[in-house]
């Protein structure tokens, strides 16, 4: 009996060791898995948002280059940090050419963050390729956007975007004699920097609003002076579109001087010659707004006009500019001629406001057709 007793405990003992051995193991193996992180990715030279601050100014230094390496359409063009130039690493090589011939600029590269190795990545072929004088904004366009005062830049196709979806206010800061009536960006108001405190209340008055402010390209900065105002009043959805209306007119094409609207026979109608001459010749002179519905809008409509239907026109009639035509579209003219009276009664003082007494038929193929009604 008692050398049973002894072998129980002796297996006892033996099992108790085995389990102890095999927590042992176990605990073993999970520091392994929480060792510390590999970061031999990052590139050895890092900088803050100050040190990028302290070197951004309009037009950017030649001997500057602040560097984008996130992809182009899912980031760049949604917003990035002013005077940055988008060369993302999967393009890296394709885009050497956009790189500062001088060897020992300063070249700044940024991406998405913390976790982003992609300005990283950048960096490393940029000093591999010679250039002596490389940073990595680590923390990179999310804190950038995060900090107090700091607004982005936006791309032509974004503001083209917005001006589809009626969501943004878009405002030309040059002056109105000289510039913004020679041409300027469609639906644009002219809040000139040099009358910003005269004419601000332009401005919608929700402070939530989109403003995209734009003026004469990457060395104008009317409109980021204008962006720092309007911050400093409380908008809190600010951005600038730096490369301004000289990429506009390149990627888009230029919109000339307001041309005369002339009258049709019926009151606050336009001539029907006159407007088919003006969509084909000017269309960006006027201001075109379809008030049909959203689903209609989508299946067809004349390129350069917004969708705003007749139901939703009355809170919009406050912001709309007073400084070229603005012409109401629909399918038959009933919409259109109640938008008319709509826009007369909450806004008296716009005087050049028409609509297309007409039938208009937007073909799949996107042609359009307009007919005198019946």
């Amino acid at each position: 009996m008692k050398k049973n007793k002894a072998n129980i405990f002796i297996l006892t003992l033996v099992t108790g060791i085995f389990l102890l051995t095999g927590c042992t193991a176990t605990n073993s193996i999970k520091t392994s898995e929480t060792a510390k992180e590999d970061m031999s990715w990052m590139f050895h030279d890092t900088v803050d948002s100050q040190f990028v601050k302290a070197h951004m100014s309009v037009p950017m230094p030649e001997n500057v280059m602040i560097i984008d390496a996130r992809p182009y359409k899912g980031k760049y063009v949604k917003g990035h940090i002013p005077g940055a130039v988008s060369i993302p690493f999967s393009e890296f090589d394709q885009k050497t050419d956009l790189l500062p011939k001088d060897k020992n600029a300063l070249l700044i590269y940024y991406c998405q963050g913390l976790k982003c190795k992609l300005s990283h990545k950048s960096a490393k072929k940029a000093q591999k390729s010679g250039y002596k004088n490389v940073k990595v904004y680590a923390k990179g366009y999310p804190e950038w956007i995060s900090l107090k005062g700091n607004y982005p830049s936006v791309s032509a196709g974004y503001v083209a975007q917005q001006i589809t979806e009626n969501k943004t206010v878009i405002i030309d800061a040059r002056p109105q004699e000289t510039k913004f009536v020679k041409g300027h960006i469609p639906t644009a108001i002219n809040i000139p920097f040099s009358k910003f405190d005269a004419l601000k209340g332009k401005l919608p008055r929700d402070p939530n609003t989109p403003i995209i402010f734009y003026c004469g390209g990457l060395k104008c900065r009317l409109s980021h002076k204008s962006a720092v105002k309007a911050i400093e009043m409380g908008y809190t959805n600010v951005s600038v579109f730096a490369k301004g209306y000289p990429e506009w007119k390149k990627t888009y094409g230029a919109s000339n001087e307001t041309v005369q609207v002339k009258a049709g026979e019926i009151e606050g109608s336009i001539d029907i010659e006159r407007f088919k001459s003006i969509i084909a010749k000017n269309p960006e002179s006027i201001m075109l707004i379809d008030v049909r519905d959203a689903d209609e809008f989508a299946k067809g409509s004349f390129k350069t006009a917004v969708n705003i239907p007749v139901e939703n026109l009355e809170s919009k009639i406050k912001n709309f500019p007073d400084d070229k035509p603005i012409v109401f579209v629909c399918s038959t003219g009933a919409r259109s001629g109640e938008a008319f009276y709509m826009t007369k009664d909450v806004r008296e003082s716009l005087k050049d406001v028409f609509y297309v007494e007409a039938e208009i038929d937007f073909k799949s193929n996107g042609i359009v057709e307009i007919k005198k009604p019946k």
